[in-house]
């Protein structure tokens, strides 16, 4: 590291007041970038991921080329899910594949412990490559949530309406939170070795919780969501929560004890502040504007940023990852405008 560590976005985090408006962008590393699209040619994301020199490269060079506030480990959340049992694929244009579905209470039972030092240490090993080395940046670790992670194990892959996942929640509630016992000391493990190994602060992503209702989430969800941060609370390190589709969930997010709440486009900063959200706020341009002319993507974001100073402490981010098709040039101009702009206003 040769420049000075900029620590913007841990104030920002902590809801302290910071001299810019602090970004960083889901799914900035990856598949935008026509560096990674090279990589992908001869590598899928699991070797990347297993190779901590490539793993860090891919990591930084959003860092490098956007000059955003932090990096965001590359990996995806199935990452951890094969060292306890889970037989995972990613399928080019499907997405996971898991040929070994949960269907019954034996199957949760066989699932087993993370070693993360032993079963993922590639992981770790770019953690300490990026943070030790190659960063000025804060770097974001991340894991899935719970109720995201079974919908995959569940259903077998993606899913548009969540059946077989709900239907065993409301059947066999007791198999579902022997599942989401088991997956939280996954998470709560993983996430600790992450943040030993050198993250400054952790995203889960409970992606597809937004599928429940509000009444279905706080009998099935909340109360393994409280226990990880609860327990996480120890690391000292800033926890963010992000899920698409979850505007009803709002309130519930900010009874926890998560530090950041991440929304998605649906829910604006102003009427999240007026739901009663208290906690720093993260979000929340729809990534779609991105392929829009300029000055409308200018205007939205100034709009976002102008939202987030009225409120106690705004991270700019959009409200779900960058597509493919969204130009790296646009990125890069995207995180001098907030900077700028949040500079001089």
């Amino acid at each position: 590291m040769t420049n000075e560590f900029n620590d913007t976005i841990l104030k920002a985090f902590r809801g302290e007041e910071t001299s810019h408006t602090p970004v960083w962008f889901m799914r900035q590393a990856g598949r935008s970038q026509p560096e990674y699209r090279k990589l992908k040619e001869k590598y899928s994301l699991f070797e990347i991921t297993h190779q901590p020199e490539l793993c860090a490269y891919v990591t930084r060079l959003p860092v490098e080329q956007y000059g955003v506030d932090a990096a965001i480990l590359y990996k995806d959340i199935m990452s951890p899910l094969p060292a306890i049992g889970v037989d995972v694929e990613i399928k080019k244009g499907i997405g996971p594949v898991i040929h070994n579905p949960v269907k019954t209470k034996a199957d949760v039972e066989k699932l087993g412990e993370i070693d993360p030092e032993s079963d993922v240490p590639y992981v770790l090993d770019t953690i300490r490559l990026l943070t030790r080395e190659q960063l000025n940046v804060p770097l974001i670790g991340f894991s899935g949530a719970p109720f995201t992670l079974a919908s995959y194990m569940i259903e077998g892959g993606p899913s548009k309406n969540y059946n077989k996942t709900k239907s065993l929640m409301y059947s066999e509630p007791q198999t579902w939170f022997l599942l989401m016992d088991k997956l939280a000391d996954m998470v709560i493990t993983y996430v600790r070795a992450q943040t030993a190994a050198g993250a400054k602060a952790i995203q889960i992503f409970d992606s597809w919780v937004g599928a429940l209702n509000a009444e279905d989430y706080r009998v099935f969800i909340k109360p393994v969501m409280d226990r990880i941060f609860t327990e996480l609370k120890t690391e000292e390190v800033p926890l963010i929560l992000f899920g698409v589709g979850a505007r009803h969930l709002a309130l519930e997010w900010n009874d926890l004890p998560c530090d950041v709440v991440g929304l998605d486009w649906r829910l604006s900063i102003p009427e999240a502040r007026e739901l009663g959200i208290t906690k720093p706020l993260q979000g929340n341009l729809d990534p779609s504007i991105l392929l829009s002319d300029w000055n409308v993507i200018e205007e939205r974001a100034k709009r976002i940023v102008d939202e987030g100073k009225n409120h106690p402490a705004h991270i700019f981010n959009l409200g779900h990852g960058v597509t493919p098709d969204i130009q790296p040039e646009t990125l890069k101009r995207l995180t001098q405008l907030i900077h700028d702009y949040s500079k001089s206003n």
